[in-house]
């Protein structure tokens, strides 16, 4: 584990053998970023060049068939995604049940510039029951033709909550794992 890892792991309570332990890959902060998407509030969502064009293609696409997909998450540094263990933490959640949903810090496929949070309206954000909606069945059936695929399906092998949200773009072969 790189020591800035080790340092975060040690002040947020991360065992140090956990990413051995599932098998977690560590993830460098992408480097050059470009904006895939600005939410109505005004948030940029920045992606690495190539994912945020496919990003863009694949919302245009679903958007030609009558389903509205839009982003709630995108990169992450490694020093943020610190940050929301540490304001779990501060809200009283056991290190444990922060890390079944939320990967150690140097661990996010976030920080690669190739993942993304998707919802859609009329679903809450980040919630298992995004699997029901029409945008969960339409990006099962063609996200893959975008280079996207579902990182955390049920019983998947990093040992985190099934997220139907979280989409990877791994056209390029050195995205997500």
């Amino acid at each position: 584990m790189p020591r800035r890892l080790r340092a975060l792991a040690e002040e947020l309570g991360i065992p140090p053998s956990l990413p051995a332990e599932r098998g977690l890959q560590v993830f460098e902060e992408a480097g050059a970023l470009a904006v895939a998407e600005v939410s109505e509030q005004g948030r940029e969502f920045l992606l690495v060049p190539a994912a945020a064009a496919a990003w863009q293609r694949m919302k245009a696409m679903a958007a030609a068939d009558g389903v509205v997909l839009y982003l709630v998450s995108a990169f992450r540094s490694i020093e943020r995604q610190a940050d929301i263990i540490r304001r779990k933490l501060h809200a009283g959640a056991s290190i444990e049940s922060i890390l079944a949903v939320n990967a150690p810090p140097g661990y996010s496929e976030h920080h690669s510039g190739r993942a993304v949070d998707v919802a859609t309206p009329g679903s809450p954000p980040l919630e298992t029951a995004f699997e029901t909606t029409a945008a969960f069945g339409w990006l099962a059936r063609h996200a893959e033709v975008h280079g996207f695929t579902l990182s955390y399906p049920r019983g998947n092998a990093g040992g985190y909550l099934y997220e139907p949200w979280h989409w990877c773009y791994v056209a390029s072969g050195d995205g997500c794992a």
